[in-house]
């Protein structure tokens, strides 16, 4: 079975110092590294030219690699810098199964990893959960504070050099609903919190008492103000939804969150209501969400992910007025 290096979960950008890592784990100390990536990735510049010595392959399909001549030299770490890699991932863990020893994928979402041959293979598996929350957090501050100042308006009057005055919302004293408190939800709750905003957190399952008071507490967060868990509310999302001014999704994709966010959730949403999504883009309905938009049943979107990515250009998405849109940036590929 796949192994897990024991304080891996523990990791995060904000809290942890340079070079930690799990003594525990396997020491490698001549990598042979294979990167599921693009050769002109920009973003992998640094480990191509640093690493040059020791990769032995770089490709996102099996015909990008000289299977024969790995063979003489096979390797034992592989590092996934591109999704839909399943199968490539797959062949090279039977093909290579007593050496490679590390599987890092750059992103904080492995579900594009996961396979029958991962889940049987001794390799340690990585990914870069905690990269990435600092980033989100802000992004999700940001928009609330698009649609409570309403900055489309506010950019429109600017080029028109119209000097009207307009209401706008404070987020101080206002509802977040996370959906999903990873690491991701955590700081985002976190930065809430400092904007006097009322935090109410989603999870699926409270952790084990351990006497430190309330839930909150016991789940490594102090930030929320009531934490709701599905396994003891079926329907703490709906409520979490009713109660929410901007309900910020960070859940990573599995069969059990694809599609969470449907009709009946967004039914449940205030018609003042914002949702922000920065976990997966299937975890959303999509045309559920686009309906909503189309009829105002809920006040707007803001999408740092989509079903398909890139956004096709025919999605009517893009010609909302009340859609915040950020594509993909390689960079952050979460």
């Amino acid at each position: 079975m796949t192994s897990f290096p024991s304080s891996a979960g523990d990791w995060n950008r904000e809290t942890s110092q340079h070079l930690d890592y799990d003594p525990s784990a396997p020491l490698i100390q001549h990598a042979r590294i294979i990167v599921l990536g693009d050769p002109d990735d920009s973003t992998n510049a640094r480990l191509y030219e640093e690493q040059k010595d020791s990769i032995v392959g770089i490709g996102k399909k099996a015909s990008d690699f000289d299977f024969e001549k790995l063979n003489q030299t096979p390797p034992n770490v592989v590092y996934i810098s591109t999704s839909d890699i399943r199968d490539l991932l797959s062949k090279l863990l039977i093909e290579f199964n007593d050496s490679i020893l590390w599987v890092h994928a750059r992103s904080a979402g492995i579900e594009y990893c996961t396979s029958a041959a991962l889940a049987q293979s001794p390799v340690t598996m990585t990914n870069a959960k905690g990269h990435y929350s600092s980033t989100l957090s802000e992004y999700g501050i940001m928009a609330c504070s698009y649609f409570a100042k309403d900055l489309p308006r506010l950019l429109q009057q600017q080029r028109e050099s119209n000097w009207e005055k307009y209401c706008i919302l404070e987020l101080r004293g206002a509802t977040l609903g996370i959906v999903g408190l990873g690491d991701i939800g955590t700081a985002t709750a976190k930065l809430a919190q400092a904007y006097g905003m009322k935090v109410v957190g989603l999870k699926r399952t409270r952790k084990k008492s351990s006497g430190l008071g309330s839930s909150s507490k016991n789940d490594n967060n102090y930030y929320c103000n009531d934490i709701y868990y599905t396994d003891e509310k079926p329907n703490a999302l709906n409520e979490l939804c009713a109660i929410s001014d901007y309900l910020y999704v960070a859940t990573p994709l599995t069969p059990m969150t694809k599609g969470m966010i449907g009709k009946a959730q967004l039914d449940a949403m205030k018609t003042s209501g914002v949702i922000i999504n920065v976990g997966r883009g299937p975890v959303i309905d999509e045309q559920a969400l686009i309906e909503a938009l189309r009829t105002n049943s809920i006040k707007g979107a803001a999408l740092d992910v989509t079903t398909v990515e890139p956004l096709p250009k025919d999605s009517p998405l893009w010609q909302m007025k009340n859609v915040l849109l950020s594509p993909y940036v390689p960079h952050l590929y979460s």
